[in-house]
This record gives structure tokens, sequence and C-alpha cells, in this order.
């Protein structure tokens, strides 16, 4: 699926929406290594850009991100609008990342 035919606006620009396939998502969840959280323990106690959990999460959206797009393939779709992500704390240390929308079927106006 091209990047570009998944949005968080309700409708793509240049096209036109001509069958909706309903809610899709994707979902992981994710921890930070004992090792990691150490690392992060101690990139906190100088302040700043806490690069090694800016990592986690980018990787979190990302494989999130990908699973929402095969979803909607699955379901023959070529485009997804309406993106979001949500994230919630399942446990201390781990998180969930969801990346949902609804999977549409476009055409070139």
């Amino acid at each position: 699926m091209d990047a570009s035919l998944i949005t968080t606006s309700t409708g793509l620009e240049g096209y036109r929406i001509i069958k909706h396939l309903g809610v899709v998502r994707g979902i992981t969840v994710r921890s930070r290594s004992a090792l990691g959280n150490i690392a992060g323990g101690f990139q906190s106690l100088f302040g700043g850009r806490l690069s090694i959990y800016v990592e986690l999460c980018e990787n979190a959206r990302e494989e999130a991100f990908v699973l929402l797009a095969q979803h909607a393939q699955a379901l023959g779709a070529n485009a997804i609008i309406n993106m979001r992500y949500d994230a919630n704390e399942v446990m201390q240390g781990i998180t969930e990342v969801l990346a949902y929308g609804t999977a549409v079927i476009v055409e070139k106006i």
C-alpha cells in the first residue's frame, strides 16, 4: 500500500472514495530490556532527549503502522483514512501501541 494514501484526514484530495471497508488496526506490545532501562535511566540523569526511549517508541509505531497497512490490504483496500495512534501501558514497562483507521477503496479523480 502506498503510504501517501494513508491519512489522518477524512478524505484524500484528488481521490474519490468509492467503498468503505471498515475499521482496520495494527497492534504491537513492546518493552525495553533491563539493560535498555538502565541506559535510559542514565540518560535521564542528564536531561534532554532520551534517545533510547525515542527509538523504542518509533519502532513500536512503525510496526503498528505496517500491521495496519497489511490488515487494510487483506480487506482489499488501497487507502486508509482517519488514521490514528493510541498507546496504553499494559503493565509497568510494557506498552501497547495501536494504529487504527478506516480502510477504503479510492480512485483518482
